[in-house]
């Protein structure tokens, strides 16, 4: 399998943070996002989109949608299948590789470490930026019916991504109009009560020696259900997806308690919100064959009860059979993944496509809606059975 970089390279000066160079996913690119350095030294993000050469072959009709994603902890952006999506219903699709995860990680840096997950801010409004939903404006559609109108923005987050974007909307009302959530962690595994009882314990570690390594009581069980090098298949960077999990430290750890707290606590959201989950959880202490349809990272039932917390309009939805990342499951369910998605976004955020015809049948016009409702276009993405292999380098 190839290696990716960890080190600084030529192209990871700052003149490249200003242009699209090719991604180690065939037929997408990335953009260098430049960060204020932190006591590690530098730090960058990477925002990751289709080529728009590979998107001219398309022909979807733009439906004004721009879409960004965030992954979760020990991740990276590698599921072309998402981006397909997305891109089926003519959305732009961009996904945020975040500093010191995947792309983004340097060798010198302790992976995925943070103090407060309001860092993240940074990187979400530099990618905002490129897409074009700065905090002062947001971009028109250029071509097709509805052209010169305000371009929608989704945020979609998988587990500690949802977490992320549930908080950032939630201190920036407004910058979006939906929020999908894929296995957000929004509460910890032994659920609140368990989560009181450790809190303390880690805030003291957390002050005292921030960089020092927790116990890690991940056994791999998960990246056996979805690498090709185990029992799944896709196929990833073990370096930026490590099969065993990064041993986490007592300041990242705080900053998570402290983020399930603010959710518990409500946020208020006024958006509508899409919260996937699996229909259940196996405890990760000993392999076993439900590993293989179950989520083994997070207590879905404790997620599923917080999930309410989030704002006015959250529908869940749990489907049998699904991983921690439901996009990652076996095809059948992520048919349905991506059909429950389809149908949650004709009702909270419907295209021209989705939209009744002008010229209505006579009896429509007479009698309103009493009649058959109209075709909508449901959407099975034609997703990948796999995602390619990344390239060297």
């Amino acid at each position: 399998m190839s290696q990716p970089r960890t080190g600084t390279t030529p192209d990871d000066r700052p003149a490249a943070g200003r242009v699209w160079r090719p991604d180690v996913l065939p037929g997408f690119e990335q953009r260098t996002l430049e960060l204020e350095p932190d006591f590690e030294g530098e730090c960058v993000a990477t925002l990751v989109r289709r080529a728009p050469t590979a998107l001219a072959d398309a022909a979807v009709p733009d439906a004004g949608v721009d879409v960004l994603y965030v992954h979760g902890w020990n991740d990276y952006y590698f599921q072309p299948h998402l981006a397909a999506f997305w891109e089926a219903r003519g959305a732009r699709f961009y996904a945020l590789d975040l500093r010191k995860y995947g792309r983004s990680l340097r060798s010198w840096q302790t992976p995925g470490f943070i103090t407060r997950l309001r860092t993240y801010d940074e990187e979400i409004e530099a990618a905002l930026a490129v897409v074009g939903h700065g905090p002062d404006r947001a971009p028109e559609q250029e071509h097709g019916p509805h052209a010169g109108e305000r371009r929608r923005l989704v945020l979609m987050g998988h587990s500690t991504g949802g977490l992320v974007l549930s908080l950032w909307l939630a201190h920036h009302p407004g910058r979006a109009e939906a929020l999908v959530l894929n296995s957000p962690w929004l509460e910890f595994q032994t659920r609140h009560l368990g989560r009181r009882m450790l809190e303390p314990g880690v805030r003291v570690q957390a002050a005292l020696a921030p960089l020092s390594h927790m116990i890690n009581l991940d056994q791999g069980f998960y990246a056996r259900s979805i690498s090709t090098r185990f029992d799944g298949e896709w196929d990833y960077e073990p370096e930026w997806r490590s099969d065993t999990g990064w041993r986490p430290t007592p300041a990242w750890l705080s900053a998570v308690f402290r983020g399930h707290d603010r959710v518990a606590r409500g946020l208020g959201l006024e958006v509508p919100v899409l919260v996937l989950l699996s229909a259940r959880s196996t405890p990760p202490v000993r392999w076993s064959e439900d590993m293989m349809r179950t989520d083994t990272v997070l207590d879905v039932v404790g997620v599923a009860r917080r999930a309410a917390d989030l704002g006015s309009r959250v529908t869940i939805v749990r489907l049998e059979g699904a991983l921690h990342d439901v996009t990652l499951s076996a095809a059948p369910v992520r048919d349905a993944v991506w059909a429950e998605t389809a149908r949650w976004l004709r009702a909270y955020l419907p295209t021209g496509r989705d939209a009744e015809p002008a010229q209505q049948p006579w009896w429509r016009r007479l009698f309103g809606r009493r009649g058959p409702a109209a075709p909508t276009r449901a959407l099975t993405a034609a997703a990948p059975s796999r995602s390619p292999r990344p390239p060297s380098g």
